[in-house]
């Protein structure tokens, strides 16, 4: 059993009522989970405040209670520890409760709007294919060396976190990566832990729902670079124009990416096709089955983050060359009929764009590029005509359906979606609210060579409506369907 004084180390403390020197068998902040002599954290959220429910975890237990307000009715023989940020305080409790697991390993930040679970995910596969013992917290999955785990947020909180790097320093685990996103940042889920490297890939519009403006949601993702190690380095691009904001007050090494301006570390495009790119990167070439200029980007942060690891630069190179793309990330399929199929995760509209252009600058321009998206309900509202004008404007024909709708109205998200249609554009569009019957015309309407993106879930295999996930995936769903169409 450990003490709570020993799990309270580096935690601001305001005021204590009671004493820290009381044995404790777990960490909660969700009162469900208390059990005997327990702590509970109470934690201000977006949806329902931990300090309501302080009494109830008492009830079930709990010796000790971390708050940021302390309740009028203190309990005899419960400990009260006043904070500023019990999210902060969490973070650190959590770290110090495993006996800070990230400093026996090398854990590597990725952060950005688009790209995060790729370089990851590549990152996990390519040191795992030099022989390493490597852990993953991404998205898609949670992966300790080779056991895996289902991820449920893009950043776990900071109890889940800790307990994952604990895992992996029990398994032997040398490298993790690690996906941050900026409700993760934000809601301190990061504290506590030690990087030795950031990576920043790009920035453009997301989360604004919850972040109100673009320079609040930029300085949230600064604020990880911001607190960075001088033995981390940070390593941006510098294509993206906040690419340098990110290491105007970091302690860490500066290091920069870029395709077009100058950089550390260079790449330039020699072939681009669906079979996959051909790179000329710090004057080598290496091919690599990953597709699109946003995953050039993507190859040479890979890249970039290997060698400041410590991998040799031939061996890095060579090790691109056999990474498969991820689960949902411009995932694609050819029926016998010739049509291909792409599943992609853009769910923003620079992602959105990029994969369209991408596909625009592939193709011969003789065939249709059909698109099948929508937008996420409960969720940033102002991105949705921003998405149905990219969609129309760079294919030939859009369908706009449900993506998971959550506690909206499917018919409002889709209005959203259509008011950035312009008149010229409004031919190429339908309105189809069923996902699966969206996808299965778009599959009717394309001929042989024609090109079909069903954009916005990518690797989900779930669609959430009023509350309730029913199975859904969209990549078995369209392979499905020109299957049955073949016959």
């Amino acid at each position: 059993m450990i003490v709570l004084k020993d799990i309270l180390y580096k935690v601001s403390i305001d005021a204590v009522v009671g004493s820290t020197t009381v044995g404790i068998n777990a960490i909660h902040f969700d009162s469900r989970k208390v059990a005997e002599q327990d702590v509970f954290v109470a934690i201000k959220g977006s949806a329902a405040n931990g300090h309501e429910y302080i009494g109830k975890a008492i009830e079930k237990g709990a010796i000790a209670i971390i708050c940021e307000d302390l309740p009028v009715d203190l309990k005899e023989g419960v400990t009260y520890v006043q904070v500023a940020d019990t999210n902060k305080a969490l973070a650190l409790m959590a770290s110090n409760y495993y006996d800070t697991p990230s400093e026996n390993l090398k854990l590597v930040g990725v952060t950005g709007t688009n790209g995060k679970t790729t370089v990851s995910s590549l990152l996990y596969q390519l040191f795992k294919n030099a022989g390493y013992k490597v852990g993953l917290l991404s998205t898609v999955k949670i992966l300790v060396d080779e056991v895996e785990y289902k991820a449920t947020h893009t950043t776990p909180d900071s109890l889940t976190i800790n307990k994952y790097l604990a895992e992996m320093n029990v398994a032997g685990v040398e490298y993790c990566f690690m996906e941050v996103s900026s409700h993760g940042i934000h809601q301190k889920r990061t504290e506590g832990l030690t990087f030795a490297g950031g990576v920043f890939t790009n920035l453009s519009h997301d989360h604004l729902d919850y972040h109100n403006t673009f320079p609040e949601y930029r300085d949230v993702k600064k604020s990880f670079f911001d607190r960075l190690p001088k033995s981390a380095f940070a390593l941006v691009n510098v294509d993206d124009k906040n690419g340098l904001v990110m290491l105007q007050n970091t302690g860490a090494k500066k290091v920069t990416y870029a395709l077009k301006g100058y950089a550390d570390y260079k790449a330039q495009i020699l072939e681009n096709q669906f079979g996959g790119l051909l790179l000329k990167v710090d004057e080598s070439e290496v091919w690599t089955k990953l597709i699109g200029s946003f995953n050039a980007y993507n190859v040479l942060a890979i890249y970039a983050t290997a060698e400041l690891l410590g991998l040799e630069k031939v061996e890095v190179l060579r090790l691109i060359s056999d990474l498969e793309s991820v689960s949902g990330r411009f995932q694609y399929m050819v029926s016998g009929s010739n049509i291909t199929a792409i599943v992609d995760y853009a769910h923003t509209p620079d992602a959105l764009k990029n994969v369209l252009e991408t596909i625009n600058n592939i193709r011969t321009k003789n065939e249709e590029l059909i698109t099948v998206v929508g937008c996420g309900g409960d969720r940033d509202k102002t991105k949705r005509p921003k998405m149905g004008h990219i969609a129309s404007q760079l294919s030939t024909k859009v369908i706009f359906t449900n993506d998971n709708p959550r506690s909206e109205a499917p018919e409002t998200i889709l209005e959203e979606i259509e008011k950035g249609v312009e008149p010229q554009n409004y031919k190429k569009t339908l309105t189809i609210q069923d996902r699966a019957q969206a996808i299965k015309t778009a599959c009717q309407l394309a001929q042989p060579n024609d090109i079909i993106l069903i954009a916005g879930k990518g690797h989900e295999t779930y669609q959430e409506i009023n509350g309730k996930r029913f199975d859904f995936d969209d990549f078995k769903l369209v392979n499905q369907i020109l299957t049955e169409l073949q016959k």
